[in-house]
C-alpha cells in the first residue's frame, strides 16, 4: 500500500511526534505531512499513518496513539509515547535507509530505542521529571525541541506548522546524527577489539586514529589497559582511559608535572624530546611523533606503577 498522508495533531507539538515525524518522513518522502484535529483525518484511512493523536493504537490500520486510557506499554511496563510505538514498528526499516548494515540492524536499533527514545517515551508521559537531569534540565533535546514553539502572543493562523517545520529540522538533525553516532561506534568497536588483541598484555593500547574505544575495552574485559596513543591531525595523541561511560575519573591520569605544559618546559619536565601539550587536566597530551608520544605513554605508565 502507497502511503500518501503522515497525520499528527495539530496546535501546539511535543518531542514525540517530532520524533515521530523524522521516522516517518524520511521513510515516506512521497506522503504529505499533515497536522490536524479533524476526525475526518485523524481516525484510520487507506493510504494513511496517524500517530499522537487518534485515542487509538492499531498497527493493522496504521494508527499509533498512546492517549487512550488503555494506553500501549512496553514489555517492562514503561509506557510509549507516538515516538516509542513509531520506532518499534517503523525504526528498523529507518535506519536501513540509512544504510546501517543489517549486521548492525538490531543492536542499533536497541540501543538507539534504550538511550534517546525511552526517555522521550518517559519525559512524554510524565514518568520522568526533566528535574533528574539537575541543572542540565533545560538542556534536555524534548526541551530544547519545544523552545521552539510559537510565543504565546503570536497567534497567526501559520504560527504552528511553521514552528513544527523549523523544529522538524532541528529534530531530524539529532536523530541522524545520533544514528551515525552509533553504527561508527560499531565499525570502531572491530577495530579497538583487533588492537587490543595485537597490544598483548600492554598497558598502552595503539590505534590507526582516534576513535570510539569505550565499548571495545569493556566487551574484551582489557582492565589492564592504561593509556591509548594515536595519530592526530599531523602530531601523536595520548589519552586516558575513563573508569566508565558516566564517569570523568580515569583509570589513570598523566604526570602532576607535566599538568598545562607545552613545548620546552614539558620535554624538561618528561624528558621527551617532541613533546608538546598536556592538557592542565591530564587526561591527554601531544607529541610530535609516535616514537615520542609513546616514550611520554611509557613513562605516565611507570609513574603509576608500583615497583616490583
Amino acid at each position: 500500500m502507497t502511503i500518501t498522508h503522515l497525520v499528527t495533531h495539530s496546535g501546539g507539538f511535543h518531542a514525540d511526534e517530532l520524533l515521530s515525524s523524522v521516522i516517518l518522513t524520511h521513510l515516506f518522502p512521497q506522503a504529505t505531512l499533515l497536522r490536524s484535529r479533524d476526525p475526518a483525518w485523524t481516525n484510520p484511512a487507506p493510504g494513511r499513518i496517524v500517530y499522537d493523536v487518534g485515542r487509538l493504537y492499531d498497527v493493522d490500520q496504521k494508527i499509533f496513539d498512546h492517549h487512550q486510557k488503555q494506553s500501549p506499554l512496553r514489555p517492562d511496563g514503561h509506557p510509549y509515547s507516538s515516538f516509542g510505538l513509531i520506532w518499534h514498528h517503523f525504526g528498523r526499516d529507518y535506519l536501513r535507509a540509512l544504510a546501517v548494515p543489517e549486521a548492525d540492524v538490531d543492536s542499533i536499533h536497541e540501543g538507539f530505542d534504550r538511550s534517546f527514545v525511552l526517555p522521550v517515551d518517559l519525559m512524554d508521559n510524565g514518568a520522568l521529571e526533566p528535574s533528574v537531569a539537575g541543572p542540565l534540565a533545560a538542556l534536555t533535546l524534548p526541551v530544547l525541541l519545544e523552545t521552539l514553539k510559537p510565543t504565546f502572543d503570536d497567534r497567526s493562523d501559520a504560527a504552528d506548522d511553521a514552528a513544527f517545520a523549523q523544529a522538524l529540522t532541528v529534530a531530524r538533525t539529532f536523530v541522524e546524527a545520533t544514528v551515525r553516532g552509533k553504527a561508527a561506534r560499531h565499525r570502531a568497536e572491530a577495530v579497538v577489539l583487533k588492537a587490543i588483541e595485537a597490544a598483548g598484555n600492554s598497558p598502552i593500547l595503539e590505534l590507526p586514529s582516534g576513535m570510539p574505544f569505550r565499548a571495545a575495552i569493556d566487551k574484551a574485559h582489557a582492565d589492564h589497559l592504561l593509556f591509548i596513543i594515536h595519530p592526530r591531525d599531523g602530531d601523536w595523541a595520548l589519552s586516558t582511559i575513563r573508569k566508565g561511560a558516566d564517569t570523568f575519573e580515569s583509570r589513570a591520569d598523566l604526570p602532576k608535572a607535566w599538568a598545562g605544559l607545552t613545548d620546552g618546559p614539558l620535554e624538561s619536565a618528561c624528558g621527551v624530546e617532541g613533546a608538546k601539550f598536556c592538557h592542565n587536566a591530564r587526561f591527554i597530551a601531544v607529541a610530535h611523533t609516535r616514537e615520542a608520544i609513546l616514550a611520554m605513554a611509557e613513562k605516565a605508565v611507570a609513574a603509576v606503577t608500583p615497583p616490583s
